[in-house]
């Protein structure tokens, strides 16, 4: 049975409608003996609570199975190789782009947003003090059990890692442990469905939790950080990919971007990857001219592991909340953030707002509070259409300089779209 589509408009409404209550009511004004505020307050802490349920188990499995799958050479080889390469290439570039603009916007230093961290979230951090030698420490796990259970997420990327790496490997119950770890990631991606099923209650607490305290105040600093994320996903969207299109794949760039219109519009208004993947794949080999051997590897690998743009969202959420938090931004955490948001984004569920489940591991991971989130999720759903449009254009552009890679003729000759 073919699910129905989930439309954004139930997040447009209650953010609409959390900005006009939570100016209204303020701090102050009661219902049966409670404030509006402590309503919102209880509510959208719930609602982060529920998503940081599904961060561990989600976001191992999702590396587990993923580096198991490119490890396994039987299965991949030199396609794979080259498939996992690109991937890498393009998302770093994002996260670059995106960490470039952040750095020079700087939407998170801002004095209605300091007045709005000490009045809204209530876990402070004076003072971030991040040393090599801790994050080295921090990574290699002495006990695993513990690691988990603490959520330290560099040890469990670390962990995850190595495990999905050691599981490409054995021979003896590896189709056990791959199922195990495989019905894991789909069972929690079933269980992130049901949470994001409340996303409009959530979006709108956290929201109006905001406007009640800094109201319209709230608008700059979120203009900016929207600024830096578009920005950020246009350069690379119109610029960087194109220039992989062009000089190493050496096709044109406009005609792929129309080969790719059904799917890139599909993917703005549905915000899932994996629901545009049908059509993603239809695009690649059908009007860009992929064979079917390369598209069928790649694009649902892709769709998985490739979050170009969710990459490059991560990067800047997290920096904007280290911003607002008057963290100083030293290399050391700025390597931090991007090499997490590198991995995490490998974690990302393809499905409306999966990215805020990779944004809570790297604040946690660079020391700050998972409320973070509450600053910018106001804008995040507009920007999550827009960035799941470059994850599927990333997919359909690393499926073409593979082909190309492989010497295929006929990519792109077609010009009947």
């Amino acid at each position: 049975m073919r699910k129905k589509k989930k439309s954004p408009w139930g997040v447009f409404i209650a953010i609409a409608l959390a900005i006009v209550v939570g100016t209204l009511v303020g701090t102050d004004k009661t219902i049966f003996g409670l404030t509006w505020y402590s309503i919102f307050d209880l509510f959208g802490t719930l609602f982060i609570k529920a998503l940081m349920l599904v961060v561990v188990p989600l976001v191992s499995s999702s590396i587990i199975t993923g580096i198991a799958r490119i490890g396994n050479e039987g299965a991949f080889g030199r396609l794979g190789a080259k498939t996992f390469g690109f991937y890498i290439s393009t998302s770093l570039l994002a996260i670059l782009i995106g960490l470039f603009f952040v750095n020079l916007l700087q939407p998170g230093i801002s004095e209605s947003i300091t007045a709005q961290i000490h009045k809204v979230v209530e876990t402070k951090v004076e003072h971030l003090d991040i040393k090599v030698v801790d994050i080295i420490y921090s990574i290699v796990p002495s006990n695993v059990v513990e690691a988990f259970s603490n959520g330290q997420m560099l040890s469990l990327v670390f962990f995850s890692l190595l495990f999905g790496y050691a599981l490409s490997k054995v021979q003896t119950h590896a189709s056990t442990l791959m199922g195990f770890w495989q019905g894991m990631f789909h069972t929690m991606i079933e269980i992130t469905h049901v949470i994001m099923k409340v996303l409009p209650l959530g979006v709108f607490c956290l929201v109006a939790k905001v406007f009640a305290t800094t109201g319209i105040e709230s608008f700059k600093p979120l203009a900016l950080f929207v600024a830096s994320v578009l920005l950020g996903l246009i350069v690379f969207g119109f610029i960087g990919l194109p220039l992989f299109l062009k000089f190493v794949a050496r096709v044109d760039p406009i005609l792929h971007i129309k080969a790719m219109g059904p799917a890139l519009i599909t993917a703005f208004s549905t915000s899932s990857s994996s629901a545009t993947l049908p059509i993603t794949m239809e695009c690649v080999e059908k009007r860009a001219g992929v064979s079917n051997k390369i598209c069928s590897l790649v694009v649902p690998l892709g769709t998985t592991i490739n979050m170009s743009g969710s990459a490059l969202y991560e990067c800047v959420a997290a920096m904007f909340v280290a911003q607002a938090y008057g963290i100083e931004l030293s290399f050391i955490v700025q390597f931090l953030v991007v090499f997490l948001a590198l991995i995490t984004s490998m974690g990302v569920a393809g499905i409306p707002s999966g990215s805020l489940v990779s944004i809570i591991v790297i604040l946690k991971a660079i020391g700050l509070p998972a409320e973070g989130i509450g600053l910018f999720i106001a804008v995040d759903r507009i920007l999550d259409m827009c960035r799941t449009t470059i994850n599927v254009f990333s997919d359909s552009c690393c499926a073409v300089l593979v082909a190309k890679s492989e010497g295929e003729q006929n990519v792109l000759k077609a010009t009947d779209f």
